[in-house]
Protein backbone atom coordinates (compact mmCIF):
# COMPACT_ATOMS: atom_id res chain seq x y z
CA UNK A 1 0.00 0.00 0.00
CA UNK A 2 1.07 2.98 -1.51
CA UNK A 3 1.30 6.69 0.30
CA UNK A 4 0.76 9.72 -1.82
CA UNK A 5 3.33 12.21 -1.47
CA UNK A 6 3.50 15.67 -2.38
CA UNK A 7 6.02 18.53 -2.86
CA UNK A 8 5.41 21.74 -3.05
CA UNK A 9 7.30 24.93 -3.25
CA UNK A 10 6.37 28.48 -3.60
CA UNK A 11 6.67 28.44 -7.49
CA UNK A 12 5.59 24.92 -8.15
CA UNK A 13 4.26 21.43 -7.34
CA UNK A 14 7.92 19.77 -8.24
CA UNK A 15 6.85 15.85 -6.95
CA UNK A 16 3.52 14.29 -7.07
CA UNK A 17 3.05 10.37 -6.65
CA UNK A 18 2.77 7.37 -4.68
CA UNK A 19 5.45 6.12 -3.33
CA UNK A 20 6.94 3.17 -0.64
CA UNK A 21 8.22 5.48 1.57
CA UNK A 22 9.41 8.60 1.55
CA UNK A 23 11.86 10.06 4.33
CA UNK A 24 12.68 13.99 5.40
CA UNK A 25 15.00 16.32 7.41
CA UNK A 26 13.08 16.92 10.51
CA UNK A 27 14.19 19.63 12.64
CA UNK A 28 15.30 16.99 15.16
CA UNK A 29 16.05 14.50 12.87
CA UNK A 30 14.82 12.29 9.86
CA UNK A 31 11.51 10.93 9.59
CA UNK A 32 10.05 8.31 7.09
CA UNK A 33 6.56 8.98 5.82
CA UNK A 34 4.87 5.58 5.33
CA UNK A 35 1.56 3.95 4.94
CA UNK A 36 -0.62 4.21 7.92
CA UNK A 37 1.86 6.97 9.44
CA UNK A 38 0.17 8.59 12.67
CA UNK A 39 -0.97 12.17 11.48
CA UNK A 40 1.61 14.84 12.26
CA UNK A 41 3.00 18.00 11.18
CA UNK A 42 6.49 18.29 11.31
CA UNK A 43 9.43 21.41 10.85
CA UNK A 44 11.94 20.40 8.55
CA UNK A 45 15.43 21.32 8.36
CA UNK A 46 17.48 22.01 5.30
CA UNK A 47 18.57 19.02 4.02
CA UNK A 48 17.20 15.66 0.74
CA UNK A 49 14.07 14.39 0.57
CA UNK A 50 14.53 10.45 -0.38
CA UNK A 51 11.33 8.58 -1.88
CA UNK A 52 11.95 5.03 -1.94
CA UNK A 53 9.88 2.31 -3.97
CA UNK A 54 10.75 -1.49 -3.70
CA UNK A 55 13.12 -0.45 -1.21
CA UNK A 56 15.75 1.75 -3.53
CA UNK A 57 15.63 5.37 -3.60
CA UNK A 58 13.89 6.93 -6.76
CA UNK A 59 13.99 10.26 -6.48
CA UNK A 60 16.00 12.67 -4.51
CA UNK A 61 14.95 16.39 -3.61
CA UNK A 62 16.77 18.98 -1.58
CA UNK A 63 14.40 21.46 0.60
CA UNK A 64 15.57 24.41 2.55
CA UNK A 65 13.07 24.60 5.49
CA UNK A 66 9.26 24.27 5.56
CA UNK A 67 7.09 21.74 7.49
CA UNK A 68 5.47 18.62 6.50
CA UNK A 69 1.60 17.32 7.08
CA UNK A 70 1.21 13.35 7.52
CA UNK A 71 -1.57 11.66 7.32
CA UNK A 72 -1.86 7.81 7.33
CA UNK A 73 -2.37 8.36 3.83
CA UNK A 74 -0.51 11.54 1.98
CA UNK A 75 2.53 13.26 2.92
CA UNK A 76 2.32 16.44 1.95
CA UNK A 77 5.89 19.23 2.03
CA UNK A 78 5.22 22.08 2.05
CA UNK A 79 8.97 23.67 1.12
CA UNK A 80 10.62 27.16 1.56
CA UNK A 81 12.76 26.05 -1.66
CA UNK A 82 12.60 22.57 -3.22
CA UNK A 83 14.84 21.55 -6.25
CA UNK A 84 15.86 18.12 -8.16
CA UNK A 85 19.25 17.29 -7.02
CA UNK A 86 20.55 17.01 -10.11
CA UNK A 87 19.79 20.98 -10.26
CA UNK A 88 21.95 21.91 -7.21
CA UNK A 89 25.04 24.08 -7.60
CA UNK A 90 27.90 24.00 -5.15
CA UNK A 91 29.34 27.09 -6.54
CA UNK A 92 25.78 28.63 -5.93
CA UNK A 93 25.07 27.73 -2.42
CA UNK A 94 28.75 28.43 -1.31
CA UNK A 95 28.13 32.30 -2.57
CA UNK A 96 25.20 32.04 -0.71
CA UNK A 97 26.71 31.25 2.62
CA UNK A 98 29.42 33.27 2.04
CA UNK A 99 26.85 36.30 2.14
CA UNK A 100 24.82 34.89 4.37
CA UNK A 101 27.95 34.77 7.06
CA UNK A 102 29.04 38.16 5.95
CA UNK A 103 25.26 39.27 6.97
CA UNK A 104 25.70 37.56 10.58
CA UNK A 105 28.63 39.19 11.18
CA UNK A 106 27.31 42.78 10.64
CA UNK A 107 24.17 41.95 12.63
CA UNK A 108 22.88 43.46 15.52
CA UNK A 109 23.56 40.87 18.26
CA UNK A 110 21.21 41.78 20.51
CA UNK A 111 18.64 40.95 17.83
CA UNK A 112 18.43 37.14 18.93
CA UNK A 113 15.59 36.59 16.13
CA UNK A 114 17.52 37.99 13.29
CA UNK A 115 20.57 35.87 14.28
CA UNK A 116 18.61 32.61 14.35
CA UNK A 117 16.75 33.11 11.19
CA UNK A 118 20.53 33.79 9.92
CA UNK A 119 21.95 30.74 11.38
CA UNK A 120 18.90 28.58 10.25
CA UNK A 121 19.94 29.70 6.53
CA UNK A 122 23.49 29.06 6.70
CA UNK A 123 22.90 25.87 7.83
CA UNK A 124 20.25 25.21 5.37
CA UNK A 125 23.27 26.38 2.87
CA UNK A 126 26.12 24.15 4.45
CA UNK A 127 23.42 21.25 3.97
CA UNK A 128 22.75 22.19 0.09
CA UNK A 129 26.41 21.95 -0.25
CA UNK A 130 27.03 18.78 0.92
CA UNK A 131 23.69 17.45 -1.10
CA UNK A 132 24.90 19.19 -4.08
CA UNK A 133 28.40 17.10 -3.90
CA UNK A 134 30.67 19.69 -2.04
CA UNK A 135 32.80 19.31 0.77
CA UNK A 136 31.10 18.82 3.93
CA UNK A 137 30.95 22.24 5.83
Amino acid sequence: MPIEVEIVSPEKVLFSRAVDMAVMPGLEGDIAAMPDHAPMMLLLRGGVVELYQDGSVTDRFFVAGGFADMTATRCTILADQATALSDLSVDAAQTRLTALEASYEAADKMNVPALDLLMEKMQSARAEIEAAGGPAA
